[in-house]
């Protein structure tokens, strides 16, 4: 990838001489610092659906896991520092369980510098919270406690309706001459490089914004398989398109290369979205489809049901917001089939929303869930989800919700999550988010 390298080069060179100021043209900048807190804790109850895995060279039964009542939390110190063309950020997080043993876990969600320049060039540097278009394939996920944020530099451009990114990224577990990166043992990024060109454009006089991605994903191979770096690529594209009431979303990807096993992977996946809100009530329609394994096999209760698959053809969400698509119960993509290979994934689904009073959000969503390839002895249905939400904003900075689902799941969804009380799951939760800003000064 040594022409995103150039690039990258490119824009810095150039970042640093136009980011310079013109002599005494320019004001003195003007020093910015807020510090915003985040709190946000989230209660659950679950009933079914998540059963614990045996032990690899096991043949006993896979045990159910029953009910289950959680509570979750977030704290967040947001600190952002901006003068002139410089810019920065830092933010600590803790996550955890109430009652977590080691008291949860507490990390660096966020801390890199930006050097903006006048003309539309910019670059970034350190861990940031990476989220493009609607966040299917790069999202920092902030339903999940501790989120996702990757270590990059980031360069680009943005003016006249343009917008281009080049994102670099290299991981090793420890600053010694003896280790490798390895996403197996203790590294904290899921990949060992990550090589990402990101374009966006909003057509001018229309309410039309299209993008393209590429990404080339390097993953350490596989003990059994070798060393070194294997890579796959993901390339695709997204077209918003927003007249008046309407909102039309369109989006495809393709992913090939060859994964962390060496075996070849040809992937796709399509999502078309439609949604119209007239007044203070509206109507979405989608359909996602996600390529899935030919000849998937469902192995008996008990066996692992690894088999050799030529190629892999079930479509990897890698780095998206997961919790945003697919149904809110995260039975995809998220938690894994048996075997580690996947039938793919059909989500037919509609969702009503109604705000009555301001700052109150109701919606009904229900959801028609398949795989997408053929399986054997096992029809494609897999069930159906249903959901309420509701959110109501107590003021600027508190905001209270709740949720509740019900998924109706097939002999299918039983078959391959391996729970025999897949056909009646539930699942309940209410949240508090409280996100003030408690500092603002400027000198």
């Amino acid at each position: 990838m040594r022409c995103l390298q150039t690039i990258a080069l490119s824009l810095l060179i150039g970042l640093s001489v136009a980011a310079q100021p013109a002599g005494d043209t320019v004001p003195p900048p003007a020093n910015n610092l807020s510090i915003d807190l985040q709190f946000m804790g989230r209660g659950e109850s679950r009933y079914g659906g998540m059963p614990a895995e045996a032990s690899s060279d096991a043949e006993e039964e896979i045990t159910e896991v029953g009910k289950s009542n959680f509570l979750l939390s977030r704290t967040r110190l947001a600190i952002n520092f901006k003068r002139d063309w410089l810019e920065a950020r830092v933010t600590p997080q803790h996550s955890g369980v109430w009652g977590q043993e080691g008291k949860g876990s507490f990390n660096l969600y966020e801390s890199w510098v930006k050097l903006a320049a006048r003309n539309g060039l910019f670059a970034q540097v350190g861990r940031v919270a990476l989220n493009y278009d609607d966040e299917r394939i790069i999202g920092s996920d902030n339903w999940a406690m501790a989120s996702l944020s990757h270590d990059v530099i980031r360069t680009g451009y943005e003016g006249h309706g343009h917008k281009v990114h080049a994102i670099l990224a290299y991981n090793q577990n420890a600053a010694v001459m003896t280790a490798a990166f390895s996403q197996y043992t203790n590294g904290s990024q899921p990949y060992k490089t990550m090589h990402t060109l990101w374009y966006h454009y909003d057509f001018p006089k229309l309410p039309l914004g299209a993008s393209a991605l590429f990404m080339n994903i390097g993953m350490q191979a596989d003990p059994d398989v070798g060393t070194g770096t294997l890579f796959q690529q993901l390339a695709g594209a997204y077209v918003k398109f927003t007249p008046k009431r309407w909102l039309a979303e369109v989006s495809y990807y393709h992913q090939f290369g060859h994964n962390e096993y060496n075996i070849k992977i040809d992937a796709w996946m399509v999502s078309t979205k439609v949604s119209f809100r007239p007044a203070n009530y509206g109507i979405t329609v989608g359909y996602d489809h996600l390529s899935g394994d030919k000849n998937f096999a469902v192995p008996p209760k008990g066996g692992l049901g690894y088999m050799r698959h030529e190629v892999i053809r079930g479509f990897s969400t890698v780095y998206g917001a997961h919790h945003k698509f697919y149904g809110a119960m995260d039975f995809f993509y998220v938690s894994t089939y048996m075997g580690g290979f996947t039938p793919g994934l059909q989500n037919n689904y509609i969702d009503l929303s109604y705000s009555p009073l301001k700052g109150l959000d109701l919606s009904a969503s229900c959801h028609y869930l398949a795989t997408a390839t053929k399986l054997e002895d096992l029809d494609r249905t897999l069930g159906y989800e249903f959901e309420l939400q509701g959110s109501y904003a107590i003021s600027r900075d508190v905001k209270v919700s709740l949720g509740a689902s019900l998924m109706k799941g097939s002999n299918t969804m039983e078959q391959l999550k391996r729970s025999s009380n897949n056909n009646s799951l539930r699942w309940g939760w209410v949240s508090l988010l409280v996100n003030p800003r408690i500092l603002s000064i400027k000198w």
